[in-house]
């Protein structure tokens, strides 16, 4: 079979890292060889770009924010993605190019167009081949990573915004799965972890048995 490119995307505390691990389980399992990785911080390059942007204490202006997201992927997709894609591999990622539209479009405000423009050359055309959006209800995500940072008693710079930043991000991704309902798949992310796998695992078997 042909390399797949499967992304995860929902706002924070949506649990999509979670179900991404399981359905990476899954695949293994069933034979497939996986490859899962993040954005930003897929490469090494990736990794210190993160721990500079998420963790700095400076103020970070908004277009610094766009670029920096922008580096990120192209070096990704160059030296990762594409390889693993060329090599037959399903390659699953934890946020892609949908993520800078809703989280630096609609969430900083960005111009559309200049959005897209950015996402266009940082990751060289390549699109998803499924995307699977986990949507839920804005105050329970927060409730949701509040109880993880308790946990890991680390903050980094995107868990300090607040709900009406985070509704214009959901806002964003709903959009975009009207747009594309073919690729962009919304999946209820407010239930029990093993209901929300098991949807997961509906669609992607659906996905595969229509590429064969």
């Amino acid at each position: 079979m042909a390399g797949k490119f499967i992304t995860f995307e929902g706002i924070d505390g949506s649990g999509k890292s979670t179900q991404l691990r399981l359905l990476a389980g899954d695949l293994r399992m069933r034979g497939y060889d996986v490859l899962t990785t993040l954005q930003p911080g897929g490469t090494p390059l990736g990794r210190r770009l993160r721990e500079a942007f998420l963790e700095t204490e400076e103020t970070v202006h908004p277009m610094a924010e766009l670029l920096l997201f922008a580096a990120d992927r192209a070096q990704h997709v160059n030296f990762l993605i594409k390889p693993a894609l060329q090599e037959g591999k399903i390659v699953i990622s934890d946020r892609y190019a949908d993520a800078t539209a809703a989280y630096q479009g609609a969430g900083r405000g960005f111009d559309e167009k200049l959005v897209n423009q950015v996402i266009k050359v940082a990751t060289d055309g390549l699109k998803p081949d499924l995307t699977l959006f986990f949507d839920i209800p804005i105050e329970k995500a927060i409730m949701r990573a509040s109880g993880r940072l308790d946990e890991e008693t680390k903050q980094n710079r995107m868990d300090r915004e607040d709900a009406d930043f985070y509704a214009r991000v959901r806002d964003a991704y709903l959009r975009i799965a009207d747009r594309e309902p073919r690729r962009f798949k919304v999946i209820d992310a407010s239930g029990p972890i093993n209901e929300v796998h098991q949807k997961v695992a509906e669609i992607v078997g659906e996905f595969f048995s229509s590429k064969k």
